[in-house]
Formats: C-alpha cells, structure tokens, sequence
C-alpha cells in the first residue's frame, strides 16, 4: 500500500492496492476521521488533504465537529440505508412477499441504523462488523436472557450486505468490507423438527378428541380448527403464513387422472417464492369440505381466519410432544416438515416434492433427506465382494458319480478330446466345481460338493 505524510505527519495519505484514488485520514479531537481524495495525482491530493484537515480544526474551534459528520462529501450509512429500503420496496413489488419486504425495513432501523448510522461508509470495516455481532448478542442477552438465533444474525447480515451494495451502484463505496464471521464452526447439518408417524397419529388423535369433546362448548369452533388445520397443512406441505393468507376461491377439489383420487389443487398467490401451486394429498380434502361447511360464506374468505398456534402449542405440550429428540421446539411449521419426510420415506421424486413445496432440491437433501432411513438403499450398502476364484479347479465327474483317481486326474489333465491318442469318451462329462483345499483339510470329507 502506497503512503506518504503531510503538515508534518499530521495527515496520512495511502491509495489502497488496486485502488484508483489517494485516501487521506488524520487524528483528530481524540478520534480517526478518513476520506477519499477523488485525486489520482499525489501533488493534486496533498492540496486536497491540507484543505480538508484545515476544514476539521476549522470545526474543531467552532463546536461543530461532534454535529457535523460529513467531510468533503462523504455519505453516511443512514443516506446508504435510506436509498436501499427506498429502491428495494420499488424494485421487488410484487415479486417478494411483503412481510419479507417489512423484515427488512424493520432490521435496518431497530438494529443497522441505531449502530451503523453516523458513520461514514469508509468507516464501516470488518472490525466495525465484528463489533455490530458483537453489541447484537450482549443486547439480546441482558433483554431475553438468551443469544440471537442464527438465522436472525444471518437475516441482519443479508439487510447489511444490502445496503452496502447499494452505496457501490451509487459509487458512494469503493469495496465491500470482508463480512465472513470469525471462529466460526461448520455447522451441524440437523433435520428440521417433525413428527414421526407414531408421534403423528398420537397428535391426530388427540386433536380428534378435541374436536369431538371439547373442553368448554364455546371452544368447540377452536378444536375443530384445530383438528383440520394439523390433517390439511400435513397434506398439503404448505408454510403456516401460506395457510393463514389462504383463501376459498384459492382451493379446488379435482379428480387426478394420474392416481384416480379426489386431490387440492392450491393456488399459493402469497407464498415465500411468490406465486406457486401446491396438489395435495387426498387426506386434504375431507378437512377442507369441513372448512367450508364450518367458515366459508364468500369465495375471499379465508380457510383459518384465526391464528391455532396457541392451541396447538398447550396440545404439543399435553402430549410431551413440543420437542424432538434434539430439543428442537416442534410449530406449526412441523407439519410442513412432516410432509416433506412422509414423502420422502414413500419413495416420492425428490424433485417433485421441491416443485410441489416451492422450495429447492438442495434445501430438501441438507434439511430433510439427510435423516430419513428408508432413503438409504440396503441393497447398494450390503454390496459383498464375490469371492477370487483362484483356489477352485474343475474336476469331471463320472457317469455314476465317482471322482477320478488321482492317476486319473493327471491324464485328464494332459489329455483332452480331440488330441492325438486320445479316447473320445461314450457321453459328454458333467463338469462340477468343487473346492480345492491346498492340503488343507476337506470339512465333511472327501466328496462334498458345495
């Protein structure tokens, strides 16, 4: 890295390798302020560098320095973080879910703004990062008691990444700072928490009984609910924020001409990935004719127009079914996974499964296929390796079963039919493989065939 020092080492000036223009930074009022030059000349970028640092003291003297943020034009990462939430929301209409849309917006001013936001985007550093993980999980900590989840990092990280992209496209940043998180392990790939088909018929048949003998009658409408709810989303495999925006005119009941079974077929105009189409399996169809009977009045309405998860969390729990084996917390979003590893434990293609679901088949291999046992082929991992062939000679029988004399042996040896001298013999001989024991010892006597 190219440096050179001005107003007697005051002022530092450096171009970064690869870089087109000089950098300029400086100590200032016990903190680091940096800038870029714009200048690609040395003598061009002294100039600049001498103007800016007399500009800071010039703040310095006047009590703006701690008010005023900006030098020579630099952007912060709020003006970078208001550009990315003001051009994502336009872009992605219509084409990324809303709620996904609103977790964003919601991550860049609870969390990125309130760290990230004064700074200058040329102070935004992997350091800078490391200390943002850092703040995150202390004040999740002293709050909830417990670590952010992962995903919830990885969220945040995406949000980051994000809106540095955007000052790049806006040539408000030269680079991107490294972003990989340090000492970090691979993770463990784990199965999604699911219900096994033992511990899924004990949950349908508590849910049945709900339905059937509620505990209070003005909670019948809530445990019939219920009672569809767990049999259509482990039929269908849709994500429980697909089923809560599921709507009547979205569902029709069809005779399959592949299988000859009454199936859905589902319109998911409000999924994850968009707009998709799911076709159930024929289980789903008694629930949703119940759903219609108990809840539809227009064709907008929605198939369950309040939230189950209360009630089917106290059901899991009843049960002792709220976590796997793993301690990973069973939700709603179980079922989907139910459905996935049912599919999979009978046969279905794989790559079927990921279209019907709008997921991908990377996703499935790494989340679900990795822990079904029926996937496993016996055939192809109890392979035995065929035994050589070295030790075993053919002797010729005789029509009434005898083996030949050892003399014998050696005549048949140097004689074959066809051969001068040689007696042709009256039937063709049965030729039978035994086992030649090397002076071993013959199991059962001479004789055995095997």
């Amino acid at each position: 890295m190219a440096r050179h020092e001005i107003l007697q080492g005051k002022v530092q000036l450096y171009k970064r390798p690869g870089g087109r223009y000089w950098q300029c930074s400086t100590s200032f009022a016990g903190r680091q302020h940096r800038a870029t030059t714009k200048k690609e000349e040395l003598g061009q970028a002294e100039d600049f560098a001498e103007d800016w640092y007399l500009e800071l003291r010039g703040k310095h003297k006047r009590g703006e320095l701690g008010k005023l943020e900006r030098v020579s034009g630099e952007r912060t990462f709020k003006d970078a973080a208001e550009q990315f939430l003001r051009e994502f929301e336009v872009i992605t209409y219509g084409e990324r879910n809303a709620t996904y849309v609103d977790g964003h917006k919601r991550r860049v001013n609870k969390y990125l703004i309130p760290f990230f936001g004064k700074m200058l985007l040329s102070q935004v550093t992997s350091g800078k990062i490391v200390d943002y993980r850092i703040w995150r999980v202390e004040q999740t900590k002293a709050k909830a008691g417990k670590l952010p989840a992962r995903s919830t990092l990885h969220q945040e990280s995406v949000a980051l990444r994000q809106t540095l992209k955007t000052a790049m496209r806006h040539g408000w940043l030269s680079h991107l700072p490294d972003m990989t998180e340090p000492y970090r392990k691979n993770d463990k790939i784990s199965h999604r928490a699911w219900f096994s088909p033992e511990e899924y018929r004990r949950l349908i048949e508590a849910t049945r009984r709900r339905a059937a003998e509620p505990l209070k009658e003005r909670w019948r409408w809530e445990c019939e609910q219920l009672h569809d709810y767990v049999l259509f989303m482990a039929n269908t495999g849709l994500r429980p924020d697909e089923a809560a925006r599921l709507e009547f005119r979205d569902v029709t009941i069809v005779d399959d001409p592949s299988t000859k079974q009454r199936i859905l077929e589902i319109e998911v105009r409000h999924g994850k990935r968009g707009t998709g189409y799911c076709k159930s399996m024929p289980g789903a169809v008694f629930p949703f004719e119940r759903l219609v009977k108990r809840n539809a009045t227009k064709p907008d309405d929605r198939l369950f127009p309040k939230v189950v998860s209360g009630l089917l969390d106290k059901v899991l729990r009843e049960l002792a079914l709220k976590f796997d084996g793993l301690g990973q917390p069973r939700t709603a979003y179980s079922l989907r996974h139910t459905y996935i590893s049912f599919r999979l434990m009978e046969g279905a293609d794989i790559y079927q499964i990921a279209k019907n679901c709008r997921t991908s088949v990377e996703m499935i291999e790494k989340y679900y296929a990795s822990h079904i046992k029926n996937r496993l082929d016996t055939a192809a991992i109890n392979v035995m390796k065929p035994r050589s062939s070295k030790n075993v000679v053919a002797i010729t029988v005789g029509d009434d079963g005898s083996l030949p004399t050892p003399k014998q042996k050696i005549s048949m040896g140097n004689r074959s039919p066809g051969r001068k001298g040689a007696k042709a013999p009256a039937r063709a001989p049965e030729p039978v493989v035994l086992k030649s024991f090397k002076g071993k010892r013959r199991p059962g006597g001479a004789g055995v065939r095997d």
